[in-house]
């Protein structure tokens, strides 16, 4: 199959690219496009490191062929910050060091910003389920999960907030670990443990 010409935007600007149908669109950001700050980590879909917003949803760019963005509209890591003014996500992330490594960010930041826009008063279970598709090999989900909490507060009405407020503090029935409180449960989301879900070395 020979190479084909594919229209989308990225960040708000129009692009053209040739490549490969199938070519990963990871691949036709960092190599062509030179969007590097989308990163490559477990390859398969696992670890949402690649992870970017095609049309508003978050998709893992390491299993989609370019092929499928034409027409579209997509934003990568890049592409969050309004110039040099952060997203506030992306301030929320400094401020409780959610940032370690680095090569889980720009993933988890695209995951909290996608959360943010379906359910800005995301309760702390609805926040674990919106970044359970991205993992930290550095376990610093705590810290990470704190930021996005922040950040989610930050932007909800005052009304959404008492009424997730009030939710997070009805009293609910332990049911092994899930009654535990937060601090005993760092570096789970849904019940993965980041131990079995490490990628290649970096």
């Amino acid at each position: 199959m020979s190479d084909a010409r594919i229209s989308f935007t990225v960040n708000g600007e129009a692009v053209s690219v040739e490549a490969h149908p199938m070519a990963r669109v990871l691949d036709v950001l960092r190599q062509q496009l030179h969007l590097t700050g989308t990163k490559e980590g477990c390859g398969e879909g696992e670890c949402g490191a690649c992870a970017v917003l095609v049309d508003g949803e978050l998709v893992n760019t390491c299993l989609t062929p370019i092929l499928q963005l034409e027409g579209t509209a997509l934003t990568t890591i890049e592409g969050v910050a309004d110039g040099a003014r952060l997203h506030a996500v992306q301030e929320a992330f400094i401020a409780h060091g959610g940032a370690q490594c680095g090569i889980c960010t720009p993933g988890m930041i695209l995951a909290a910003v996608s959360l943010q826009q379906r359910h800005p008063a995301a309760t702390d279970d609805e926040i674990k389920a919106g970044l359970a598709g991205n993992l930290c090999r550095c376990t610093g989900y705590m810290k990470i999960f704190d930021a996005v909490r922040h950040a989610l507060a930050q932007a909800a009405p005052p009304s959404e907030m008492r009424s997730r407020m009030s939710a997070a503090n009805e009293p609910r029935e332990r049911s092994g670990d899930h009654g535990a409180p937060a601090s005993e449960r760092a570096g789970e989301f849904e019940g993965r443990s980041p131990s079995k879900h490490e990628g290649p070395a970096r």
